[in-house]
């Protein structure tokens, strides 16, 4: 089986897992334990449309800061407060790459990496796709690394070269952990005080839960 890793743009019609580390990838993973219907969209105005018709919480960013009315941020130390049955979220990076992927959509991050990877083995037919969110069109270092994290744990399948220089650069835990927080990324969460989730961003293998995008909804793939 292939294994490729891509950035912005899905181009594989079989499997990709979608990585954006700070931080929709933590965010919607660490939601689906207590949400299990997640409704991503691109625009703020449509979250705020379809609110009120399904009941639902409102979870969101731009740049990084919490949206004025909504529930939460983009936080998955915030989400932790939320219980109910329908959270909608709309992200700078992460929501947006989801709707360009037209093979099966899988979301993934350091917190789900082995899980993510075992599930997308299990559900691929000849070729899983990696693709880094990146921020605003530009490559973030953060998503390379979670995207090598879960590579990691597909080294048996035939890697693109893209996808051995990511494995190969997460190695060492203390440099990968040095580089996320030293992110450009990460120094916006912490002027805009959400340094905490930078922290939570990092742990490994934290969840189980494999969230799969399909026919607009999130949910835990099974």
């Amino acid at each position: 089986m292939q294994v490729s890793l891509s950035f912005e743009r899905s181009l594989s019609k079989d499997v990709a897992i979608m990585v954006d580390v700070l931080r929709a990838s933590t965010t919607i993973s660490v939601a689906l334990e207590k949400i299990p219907n997640i409704i991503p969209t691109l625009e703020i105005e449509e979250a705020l449309a379809l609110a009120p018709k399904h009941q639902a919480f409102l979870a969101g960013e731009r740049g990084g800061a919490t949206i004025e009315g909504f529930d939460v941020g983009n936080s998955p130390i915030e989400i932790q407060n939320l219980c109910g049955e329908t959270l909608i979220i709309t992200t700078s990076n992460g929501t947006r790459i989801l709707e360009g992927i037209s093979g099966r959509a899988l979301v993934g991050s350091f917190i789900n990496a082995k899980a993510v990877a075992k599930k997308a083995r299990e559900i691929a037919v000849d070729h899983i796709e990696v693709v880094m969110a990146g921020v605003r069109g530009q490559f973030a270092i953060e998503d390379f690394l979670g995207a090598g994290e879960i590579i990691s744990h597909l080294q048996d399948q035939e890697l693109d070269e893209m996808a051995q220089a990511a494995c190969m650069a997460i190695g060492n835990h203390e440099m990968v952990d040095h580089a996320v927080k030293n992110s450009r990324s990460a120094k916006n969460l912490n002027k805009l005080g959400f340094e905490e989730d930078v922290d939570f961003c990092l742990q490994r293998d934290k969840l189980k839960i494999v969230p799969e995008f399909k026919d607009g909804l999130i949910r835990i793939l099974e």
